[in-house]
C-alpha cells in the first residue's frame, strides 16, 4: 500500500512511500481509507511539538479517518467486511474515567494513524459511521466533533437556553456552535475576522464578538448576559487568554480548555478564579460511549460537519500547510474512491 511517513520532524520528512499492507490479528480490522481529516494535533505531532519522546521511526500520521473495513480478523464480531467506520483516537478509552496510559494508545501518535490506503483498528474501539454523511464528513468527527461534544454534553451538561462562549473559528469551535445550537442554547461566538464571524452566525450563533476590535472581549460577554457570564466557554487559545475566560463565565461555570494555540503555559490570575468559583477542566477529546452518543445525536438532528478544503492524497503537504494558513471548517484529504 502508499502511505505516507514521518521520518523526521518537520514537513519535508513526511514522505509517500510504498510499505506492506498490515494484515488483522485477534481483534482486529483492516481498513480501506477513504477519507482523513486533519487537526491542530497532527500538525503539532509533524513539527515536533506534540509529545516528541514518543514519536516510532517512520510514523504513519494523522489520527482521524473514515473508511471501509477490507478484512476482520480472529474473533471480531462486531464488524464485517463492507461496513463504513470510523476511528477513534483514544482506541482503549471506551467509557469512564480515562487511564493514566491512554495517550500510549493514540492513533496518529505513538500508534500509526489513517494517512494510508489501508490501517489496522481494534474492532473494540472502531466507531460506525453515521448513515447521513460521506466519508469525507465522517472523517472530521473522531477528534473535532467529540471534543465540541464531550466538553458541552458530557462534562458541561449543557441545557437548553444556556449560554456558551466559543472561541474561533476552527474545526472543535464549528462544531460546538452547531450542537449547541441544535441543543437550544444561545450562542456567542468570538473571531478576528467579521467575515467569519457572518458565517458562524448564518451557522446558529446569535451573538458575535470581534476580538480584534473588542480586545475586552469577556466584558463584552458579560454585558451580553445581563452581567452575569456565560455558563460555558469553549476555551482554543489558552495563554494570557484563559484569565479573559474566567471573567467572562458565571458564577460555578464551565471552561473547557481544549486548545493552546495560545502558547502551552498560562499564567493564571487565582483570586478571580476563586472568587467565582469557576470550573475549568482539560478536555482531551472523549471516550468511544460519547462518541456513539454524539453519533446518534448528530444522525437526529441532520448536522453536517463544515468541511473548508479536500485534497487528494498525493497532496497531504498542502493540506498541511492550508491548515497552517488557517481555514473555515476542517482541511480533509481524500485517500481511496
Amino acid at each position: 500500500m502508499r502511505a505516507w511517513q514521518l521520518e523526521d520532524f518537520g514537513l519535508d520528512n513526511l514522505v509517500l512511500k510504498e510499505t506492506p499492507t498490515p494484515k488483522p490479528g485477534p481483534g482486529e480490522i483492516l481498513v480501506k481509507v477513504t477519507a482523513v481529516s486533519l487537526n491542530y494535533r497532527d500538525k503539532a505531532i509533524v513539527d515536533g511539538a506534540y509529545d516528541p519522546d514518543k514519536m516510532p521511526k517512520n510514523l504513519i500520521p494523522v489520527s482521524d479517518a473514515a473508511g471501509v473495513v477490507a478484512e476482520v480478523g480472529p474473533g471480531v464480531t462486531e464488524f464485517k467486511p463492507g461496513d463504513r467506520v470510523m476511528s477513534h483516537l483514544y482506541s482503549h478509552w471506551l467509557d469512564g474515567a480515562p487511564a493514566r496510559d491512554e495517550p500510549d494508545y493514540c492513533l496518529g501518535l505513538p500508534l500509526n494513524g489513517g494517512l494510508a490506503e489501508y490501517m489496522i483498528l481494534e474492532a473494540s474501539s472502531a466507531v460506525p459511521t453515521p448513515a447521513h454523511l460521506t466519508d469525507e464528513q465522517a472523517s472530521t468527527l473522531p477528534i473535532a466533533a467529540l471534543t465540541a461534544w464531550f466538553a458541552l454534553v458530557e462534562y458541561g451538561r449543557l441545557e437548553a437556553g444556556q449560554t456558551v462562549l466559543v472561541q474561533g473559528t476552527g474545526g472543535v469551535s464549528l462544531f460546538a456552535v452547531q450542537l449547541a445550537n441544535a441543543l437550544g442554547a444561545r450562542v456567542i461566538a468570538t473571531s478576528s475576522s467579521d467575515e467569519k464571524l457572518q458565517r458562524v452566525a448564518e451557522m446558529g450563533a446569535q451573538e458575535l464578538i470581534n476580538y480584534r476590535t473588542t480586545p475586552d472581549w469577556a466584558e463584552r460577554a458579560r454585558e451580553l448576559t445581563d452581567g452575569q457570564g456565560v455558563d460555558q466557554v469553549i476555551e482554543v487559545v489558552g495563554g494570557d487568554g484563559i484569565n479573559q475566560s474566567v471573567h467572562a463565565t458565571r458564577a460555578a461555570g464551565h471552561i473547557s480548555l481544549i486548545g493552546f494555540l495560545g502558547g502551552q503555559v498560562a499564567p493564571l490570575d487565582v483570586l478571580p478564579l476563586l472568587f467565582s468559583q469557576v470550573q475549568i477542566r482539560g478536555i482531551a477529546v472523549g471516550h468511544r460511549r460519547a462518541f456513539l452518543e454524539m453519533n446518534e445525536f448528530i444522525e437526529k438532528q441532520g448536522i453536517e460537519p463544515v468541511i473548508d478544503t479536500v485534497y487528494g492524497f498525493e497532496d497531504a503537504h498542502q493540506a498541511y500547510e492550508h491548515l497552517a494558513r488557517g481555514a473555515f471548517g476542517k482541511i480533509v484529504i481524500r485517500v481511496t474512491d
